[in-house]
């Protein structure tokens, strides 16, 4: 099977690992056909664990043991990836400059009973909606800056997740497909 891990927290904050420590890493693992996909932690594998659960446990622990730091990680199989972008509750927004359109992946359950769109206080963030373990937001830009703090997200969401803007996740779908 064909995974896709989505790694928070890779080149950002001082947490610097190059693509090819990455992929060595994932390698040792004993996943196949192992290639990465920009300098954010996206990385494209195949392997035989059909458990999710266990197979995350695995690799966080083995990066978190090579790099010194907690890297959360986020599975998802091509399939599933585009059925998220498939679903596209954007498609009927005017996009314009001062918005960016974002997928989140959480590790809980998204919570329920939220009444959407739900508009951060800052009016920075907009959840406009959510599956069982992802959410679409949008960052307003406002004054020329993106949000500063996530806290909203985080109290709403949990502080597990990560984010990748909507036109790179479909960019990630093509190059998984396309190794």
């Amino acid at each position: 099977m064909t995974y896709i891990a989505l790694l928070r927290g890779i080149n950002v904050g001082g947490h610097r690992v190059t693509m090819e420590v990455l992929r060595r890493l994932f390698t040792e693992l004993g996943f196949a056909n192992v290639r990465t996909y920009i300098q954010t932690g996206n990385v494209f594998f195949d392997a035989p664990v059909q458990d999710r659960a266990l197979l995350t446990a695995r690799i966080e622990q083995h990066l978190e043991q090579a790099l010194g730091y907690a890297v959360p990680t986020f599975l998802r199989s091509p399939e599933e990836l585009e059925h998220l972008l498939v679903l596209n509750p954007f498609s009927h927004l005017t996009v314009t400059d001062d918005m960016r359109l974002c997928l989140m992946f959480l590790t809980d359950s998204a919570p329920t009973g939220l009444v959407l769109p739900l508009r951060s206080p800052k009016g920075d963030m907009e959840i406009v909606h959510l599956t069982d373990h992802e959410a679409f937001v949008i960052w307003h830009i406002i004054d020329g800056r993106a949000p500063a703090t996530l806290s909203f997200l985080d109290k709403t969401l949990g502080r597990r997740t990560t984010t990748r803007f909507f036109p790179t996740a479909a960019k990630i779908l093509a190059a998984a497909r396309n190794s």
